[in-house]
């Protein structure tokens, strides 16, 4: 694995299951962080676990709590960041929600609130960036989708919505940010041991849960070190397992 030694990277939802992995793998790699997540309390526990994987005294740690639904509020945050520090290398929207149920026993808040998160924002996230990106012409955009955002899993209408516009976010931004240098990665995690996978089995329906009873499940490291490598070989489309 390459070092990342010096590069500075943003990883939403970097305080627990694949973004937190992602966090304590690249510190080990060398680089710096910034963690972005909603509670504080999250935030500081996380950053604990990080620091046992400091690879240099020279190495820095930062993070914001910030609701990445509210754009003007994650611009301005973003933006006191890159004054501070610069802009980020990598940018990682880890940051994700998601609630099973079969489709006519769902609540509409349910689709608006996971649109929210999933999709909206990552485009917030990208869009109070993206300037930055561009006057650099260079920096890498990984947005993680599901591999509920490549085919449709029962009880999930919902959440495979989500993920599916981040898929077709992710596919039309790719050659736009081409002629800046700006690399974009999609990643497809299958069932991952995180706590958001924990809060999801007692909401699945029967059918989803008999589906799933012998699917493979991965550890959150191990999604995390395919995605570095994919980041390092300069993958567009990362799939954890394949």
């Amino acid at each position: 694995m390459q070092s990342y030694s010096g590069k500075l990277v943003l990883i939403t939802g970097g305080s627990s299951g694949i973004g937190l992995a992602l966090a304590k793998q690249f510190m080990e790699l060398g680089a710096n962080l910034w963690i972005i997540a909603r509670s504080v309390e999250k935030i500081n526990d996380s950053i604990a676990e990080i620091e046992n994987f400091r690879t240099t005294k020279e190495q820095f740690i930062h993070s914001a709590s910030i609701d990445i639904t509210d754009y003007q509020a994650t611009k301005d945050k973003l933006d006191s960041l890159v004054t501070q520090d610069g802009t980020p290398d990598i940018l990682i929207n880890s940051a994700g929600a998601t609630m099973p149920g079969r489709f006519e026993e769902l609540e509409m808040d349910v689709f608006q609130d996971l649109m929210e998160v999933n999709y909206f924002g990552t485009v917030n996230v990208i869009k109070a960036l993206i300037q930055n990106f561009i006057a650099r012409k260079s920096g890498h955009i990984v947005n993680i989708s599901s591999i509920a955002g490549f085919g449709g899993v029962y009880g999930y209408t919902a959440y495979c919505a989500s993920k599916y516009a981040v898929r077709g976010f992710s596919d039309a931004l790719r050659p736009e940010m081409k002629p800046y240098g700006i690399k974009v990665s999609v990643v497809f995690p299958p069932d991952t041991e995180t706590p958001q996978l924990a809060f999801e089995e007692p909401f699945k329906p029967a059918i989803t849960k008999e589906l799933s009873a012998n699917a493979a499940v991965m550890t959150a490291d191990a999604v995390a070190r395919s995605i570095i490598k994919g980041i390092s070989n300069g993958s567009y489309i990362i799939a954890p397992g394949e």
